[in-house]
């Protein structure tokens, strides 16, 4: 029943011969890749006015557009380099192998340390976002704004488990449609701008000048309004999930990507100038575009409900680097191997459980606040792009192939630009709670470390030199001894003994009880079995069991020889009820697991299947 209803939910198993089928297309690629980053349109133009308005006043909307003119150019920047990546690293991974293969492990290490983090970001902000553009729409929302953003994780988590091919035929439609909708809106209000002017706003909340314009102030506002470019390194990451030729079709996923921001992150940009959009803690800046352009209407709601399905459908964007990134990571040995294991329906299933997981707990933690949210998000993003540029540099001047000098040109013009945002970016946000960012990613790197020097350690140990493969004796023989913990008399345990007698003579029943009637009990049935098997009996007065029994096998385990293996035989039965295991075989379990301590015992498992009715 569980089994037929996750075939349900999730999909029944494919076949690794479709995994050519599980891949993007340019069209599917696109709606996939783009959600992030033209999602952050949502509320990039609103964190830039969030720090200008309440100083400048009206003089905001001037500052604005300069601003967004600034992060349209370092977008150009970026596209251009991270085109360059693509060419020349079209097997994924972006920034984490371009530092590792260039600058060092380390470096690596922190780039996919900062793009993990960011992933993570990526959908608890997006969560959020969406359902506070939900909220703008549709008040009486507000006071389950943390179960819906939870509930709206789960689902994106489950549609993701269902494969690359049918999360990108569900995501494409709300994506175009949210494209088609920005487009109309910016289209149809400079032309309703330019014939009547602007409209009386939607908050008329009186806007003052409080201070004065400093450079500081601009810096502030410009690194708010970086989190429009997050998102962007997505293609670069996941090149290998495209279809054949895949760097041509991620190089014309990642053009029109640009292309889309550029027209509607600067088209927004203006339109808040025009309408005089006002940050508030209800309505979101688009919802107020929305309504001057085109009032109550049907298309204002159009806008909402597709703004906050992209907002969601950016947490896409990670749900398809994120898993991308840790199998590459994990394939170099330096996250668990579990991660590069593909699941049912041939997704890295495990990378998207726990993206999801992480991104509901900052959810819980921060409120679903996106304001608190957004100062965490662009330092990993863009310490991430700064890394990629400089490790691209190098990678020109080292393979110094026929234009060669422009390339590292073209990168080393984006490393300049990325260090210098970056730097501004953790000035900025460090005290807002970026700091908490920088103190994880050397966490993470240190973990990640050790995982690999983990795995060394134990490949070392586990590897086998041609003289032991011809040193060792197959073929040499061992005195078994067979002990069997044992309750009381059962079909189970009695079967246990009878498969343990058919290895060998030397075998002892070990029982350790509680209780001195049923160790009597035991005893008095036991004479009842026709058999010389030895039963050793221990009465337990301070009514331990697994503890007693560890040390009797112990003692038998440091008297056995080189040439004698103990097996310990654990007889277990098993119901057909999936809760069954739940209510029994503790003991067994407990016993399993201290007994793997011990270097001469061998574990066996004896399973008895109850007929349930």
């Amino acid at each position: 029943m569980l089994q037929r209803f996750l075939d349900i939910l999730l999909g029944k198993p494919l076949p690794n011969e479709q995994t050519s089928h599980e891949k993007y297309n340019v069209l599917f690629g696109l709606a996939i890749m783009a959600s992030d980053a033209i999602s952050s349109v949502a509320y990039a133009a609103e964190e830039i006015l969030l720090v200008l308005i309440g100083v400048l006043g009206l003089t905001a909307y001037t500052w604005l557009g300069w601003i967004s003119l600034m992060i349209i150019g370092l977008l150009f920047i970026l596209t251009v380099s991270y085109i360059q990546i693509i060419r020349a690293y079209p097997q994924g991974g972006g920034a984490y192998i371009v530092a590792k293969e260039n600058l060092g492990v380390r470096p690596g290490l922190v780039a996919a340390s900062s793009l993990l983090i960011d992933y993570i970001l990526t959908v608890a902000v997006s969560a959020s976002a969406g359902i506070a553009a939900m909220i703008s729409a549709f008040p009486e929302l507000g006071t389950h704004k943390i179960s819906l953003v939870i509930g709206l994780i789960i689902i994106l988590t489950i549609l993701n488990l269902r494969g690359v091919s049918e999360s990108s035929k569900i995501f494409s439609i709300p994506t175009y449609l949210f494209i088609l909708g920005m487009i109309s809106m910016i289209i149809y209000g400079f032309i309703k701008f330019s014939l009547y002017g602007a409209v009386a706003p939607m908050v008329n909340t009186p806007i003052k000048a409080t201070g004065t314009l400093t450079i500081f102030l601009i810096l502030r506002a410009f690194s708010s309004g970086c989190s429009a470019l997050t998102g962007l390194e997505a293609v670069s990451n996941a090149v290998p999930s495209f279809k054949e030729p895949s760097q041509r079709n991620a190089k014309i996923v990642m053009i029109s990507l640009s292309s889309l921001i550029l027209f509607i992150f600067g088209g927004t940009s203006l339109l808040a100038r025009f309408y005089h959009a006002v940050p508030t803690e209800n309505v979101t800046v688009l919802a107020q575009i929305a309504f001057g352009v085109f009032g109550k209407s049907f298309m204002y709601y159009f806008i909402q409900i597709t703004t906050a399905i992209i907002l969601l459908m950016a947490c896409n964007t990670a749900f398809t680097g994120f898993p991308m990134l840790m199998y590459v990571v994990a394939r170099d040995g330096f996250a668990p191997r579990q991660f590069t294991i593909k699941g049912k329906r041939l997704s890295f299933s495990i990378g998207i459980e726990v993206l999801s997981t992480i991104a509901a707990i900052l959810v819980l933690i921060f409120k679903a606040d996106v304001h608190s949210l957004i100062p965490l998000y662009s330092v990993g993003v863009f310490l991430s792009f700064t890394l990629a540029q400089t490790g691209m540099v190098l990678h020109w001047r080292t393979s110094k192939e026929p234009g060669w000098k422009k390339r590292a040109a073209i990168n080393g013009i984006g490393a300049i630009v990325t260090i210098i945002t970056t730097f501004i970016i953790i000035y900025e946000k460090a005290l807002a709670g970026a700091w908490i960012v920088l103190v994880l990613i050397p966490i993470i790197v240190v973990i990640m470390a050790s995982i690999k020097r983990h795995y060394n350690q134990v490949a070392e140990k586990l590897r086998a030199t041609k003289e032991e493969i011809l040193t060792i004796k197959l073929g040499k023989p061992f005195t078994h001894i067979c002990i069997i913990p044992i309750a009381s008399l059962t079909k189970a345990t009695l079967e246990a003994l009878q498969y343990a007698r058919s290895i060998t003579p030397n075998v002892i029943a070990l029982n350790v009880s509680i209780d001195k009637n049923a160790m009597e009990k035991l005893e008095s049935r036991w004479n009842e079995l026709d058999t010389d098997i030895l039963l050793v009996t221990k009465y337990s007065p301070y009514r331990r069991i697994v503890s007693p029994l560890l040390g009797y096998i112990k003692i038998i385990a440091d008297a056995a020889s080189e040439d004698e293996k103990i097996t310990v035989i654990l007889p277990q039965f098993i119901t057909n009820k999936w809760w069954g295991n739940l209510l029994h075989n503790h003991t067994g379990f407990f016993l399993r697991e201290s007994l793997l301590n011990n270097s001469n015992i061998v574990i066996s498992t004896y399973p008895y299947h109850l007929n349930d009715d």
